[in-house]
């Protein structure tokens, strides 16, 4: 007993304090998903915390075929419990990969992800769609639709938007702004 709690103690203090490893991460999943009854409550927790350590949201109930490539780590990035993920993948941060239950959407439900998938920083992938094996998905993309395989998707180019004569828009503090509403300054 004493072996298990130093063991549990010494992961512990490598969750919490260690760098970001996808090879921990892996088996800590694993081992929160298929640990006996005792062992699993704790690999539960200790996995809850790692993904809070990191501001994530990739629960157990995801299908993985096998562990994403994060080349940045987990941080931020949410994965819906329902959704499917192909083996291969690459998943940088700040990814949303997210299901759509809103009544009457034409896209309800989960997205199901093809093998050998990248998945570009802040990118957005919402609703029961299918993304396709070698697709490539740009940085900040919002996808909503199917994507076949073999395909890239990229946002259009950015535009600029002139404003005549106007200086952009200030921004005051919380603090100022309560400040100037009671006649403060």
């Amino acid at each position: 007993m004493m072996r298990v709690l130093r063991e549990i103690k010494s992961k512990l203090k490598n969750i919490l304090i260690g760098e970001f490893s996808t090879s921990r991460f892996w088996k800590l999943r694993q081992k929160s998903s298929h640990s006996r009854k005792p062992l699993k409550y704790i690999y539960s927790l200790l996995y809850s915390r790692y993904l809070l350590k990191y501001g994530a949201s990739i629960p157990n109930n995801s299908e993985m075929s096998s562990c994403p490539c994060f080349p940045h780590g987990i941080t931020g990035i949410f994965i819906s419990g329902a959704s499917k993920i192909g083996s291969n993948c690459t998943i940088f941060h700040q990814v949303t990969i997210g299901s759509n239950t809103l009544e009457g959407s034409k896209n309800r439900g989960a997205p199901v992800i093809g093998d050998n998938v990248f998945i570009g920083c802040g990118a957005k992938i919402i609703g029961g769609i299918h993304i396709g094996n070698n697709v490539c998905i740009g940085a900040n993309c919002v996808v909503t639709r199917d994507v076949p395989d073999d395909c890239t998707v990229v946002m259009p180019e950015f535009r600029t938007i002139t404003r005549k004569g106007k200086n952009p828009p200030a921004f005051i503090s919380l603090g100022d702004f309560i400040k100037q509403k009671e006649g403060i300054i």
